[in-house]
């Protein structure tokens, strides 16, 4: 059973979906929830900031060198004092996130597809 409603494939296929790598990652201070603030190099692309809360499973120490999937077209949102660029995209469980990622390093800015 589906828990939202049907996509087709032009809603899939507007997003642009890439491969990063989380070059820094700080406490996001004075967030709401908590969360950290990454900065992630999405090669040819350039860096790009996000924020995500998934301090439940992760350090920032354990971010540095991982490769990450991404969101970078949505439009660019205020959080706090912070401007989120792109939306990493994990899996959600009992309020964990877990990262998703690519199974080998790949280069970065590569799109999913």
């Amino acid at each position: 059973m589906n828990s939202k409603p049907m996509a087709d494939f032009a809603d899939f296929t507007a997003l642009d979906l890439r491969v990063g790598t989380i070059i820094e990652a700080k406490v996001f201070e004075g967030a709401r929830n908590p969360a950290y603030q990454l900065w992630i190099d999405f090669g040819p692309l350039g860096h790009k900031k996000s924020s995500a809360q998934i301090t439940a499973v992760y350090t920032p120490e354990q971010l540095i060198g991982q490769q990450v999937i991404a969101v970078i077209n949505f439009p660019p949102k205020q959080i706090g004092n912070f401007m989120s660029e792109c939306l990493v995209l994990g899996s959600v469980s009992d309020h964990q996130v877990v990262l998703l990622n690519p199974q080998q390093p790949v280069a970065n800015g590569l799109p999913i597809a």
